[in-house]
């Protein structure tokens, strides 16, 4: 990969690296309390159903986030050995378009069908 695209992918990396540790901060700190109802210990179902629906859905996101982050900080790391841009399972180089598209992808589209595909059959 030519220099001037290899130092615009690790600052887009870099960059998202940040945006996603503070996404992942900004889901943690807007997390319910355990004593927020006020009233009846009962509390009404609808709320305790939507509130449980609201926490499933937030702890969802912080789990795909962190999943995001742990990519990003691979390729990052990738960078760091010297090897980023060469698939982690055959070793050839990875489509500049896909990086262009998808900095962090550590598969060349092949072995990536063959993981999703293998994923998808168990």
């Amino acid at each position: 990969m030519e220099t001037k695209n290899y130092k615009m992918m690790k600052n887009r990396l870099e960059n998202d690296r940040k945006r996603l540790m503070d996404q992942l901060e900004q889901l943690k700190a807007s997390r319910p309390t355990e004593n927020r109802r006020e009233g009846s210990p009962f509390g009404k179902r609808e709320e305790e159903a939507t509130e449980a629906a609201d926490l499933e859905n937030r702890m969802a996101l912080e789990k795909l986030t962190m999943d995001q982050l742990t990519e990003v900080g691979k390729a990052l790391e990738k960078f760091e050995k010297g090897t980023y841009g060469l698939c982690e399972n055959c070793g050839i180089p990875i489509n500049p378009d896909r990086l262009e598209a998808l900095p962090q992808a550590l598969y060349c589209m092949e072995c990536n069908a063959k993981l999703v595909k293998n994923a998808r059959g168990k």
